[in-house]
């Protein structure tokens, strides 16, 4: 019986010199693999490397949407039946991606198998971390409110529950996967794979990228916890308790991040960054900082990321 289609899905913007890298590293991964790559308006040769690469969908956008934006139109333009996302200096582990295909159509109540992620730093050095530690599986709802404790690129998803919850919100860049696995999460069970799938290059403060920008993916995640996360009819027909348990973490975790991406900052002298983490951890308010000081002298705390760097600060 012949494996489901996977649709891979990769946005691009102005680095040709990656893309063939990340394309043979989907070609190792799986078989009968849908490539698809999204130049988000791309300014240098990125259209002449595509053009080379054979047996790859490329999709070519005037005008600069966003990563969030990009994968959207890969989505629409996908034709598998299973789904994943890869960014452009990311590279998929051989065999990996059969794999999680395998479970994914072995559990047909599932939405979601995820695995982890090799954390590399910008240089191309290979630090010794492995993201998430611990993989969180069946009904995660709750946790995801906490943090996002999911590497997008690791996560292969259903395009049947896809259908149910919609496409990536575009104007979160940085955090609409994150979004997007909470809504599927308050449907659908998740499934892990307990081991690394794939390679993740980690922005660093000085990079420039949205997603090395600490203090705005903060303000995103805090503004969609209050506004649409909290709303969502599993978490509104919640107990206020829980609620409130689910807001304290979540706000505890990002004043763990902002003060773990400061201290990267300062690393790397990007003075301005550091600046812009501590005014959002005063617009956090004081109860997280005081929470998070409270518990810093337990040495089962790790700081929390938004994105995948190191396991997220647990609170009771």
């Amino acid at each position: 019986m012949p494996m489901p289609k996977v649709s891979i899905i990769i946005p691009t913007h102005n680095r040709p010199h990656l893309l063939p890298f990340a394309i043979e590293s989907v070609r190792a991964s799986g078989v009968d693999v849908e490539v698809i790559v999204v130049d988000d308006a791309s300014q240098d040769k990125t259209a002449e490397v595509c053009q080379a690469i054979k047996d790859i969908k490329y999709i070519r956008l005037d005008q600069n949407h966003g990563v969030a934006g990009a994968r959207n139109f890969g989505l629409v333009a996908s034709t598998g039946e299973f789904i994943t996302f890869l960014d452009d200096d990311d590279l998929r582990i051989p065999g990996s991606l059969a794999t999680q295909v395998k479970m994914l159509a072995a559990d047909k109540k599932a939405a979601v198998v995820y695995g982890q992620a090799e954390c590399w730093d910008q240089d191309g050095e290979k630090p010794s971390l492995i993201y998430p530690r611990s993989c969180l599986e069946g009904d995660v709802f709750w946790d995801l409110l906490e943090r996002n404790f999911i590497p997008c690129g690791s996560a292969l998803f259903r395009r049947s529950c896809l259908r149910r919850v919609g496409l990536l919100e575009s104007s979160l860049s940085g955090i609409d996967d994150w979004d997007l696995w909470i809504r599927l999460a308050e449907l659908y069970p998740f499934r892990s794979l307990k081991e690394p799938v794939l390679k993740w290059t980690r922005s660093n403060p000085a990079s420039q990228q949205g997603s090395s920008n600490a203090a705005t993916m903060v303000e995103k995640s805090t503004l969609q916890f209050k506004k649409r996360w909290v709303k969502l009819p599993r978490a509104a027909s919640a107990t206020t308790e829980m609620r409130t348990k689910a807001w304290k973490r979540f706000s505890a975790n990002m004043a763990a991040h902002l003060c773990w991406e400061a201290i990267r900052s300062l690393k790397h002298r990007s003075p301005r960054q550091v600046m812009k983490n501590c005014f959002a951890l005063m617009r956090l308010g004081p109860f997280p900082v005081v929470r998070l000081a409270r518990h810093y002298a337990d040495t089962k705390i790790l700081f929390g990321t938004l994105n995948g760097e190191v396991d997220a600060v647990r609170l009771p």
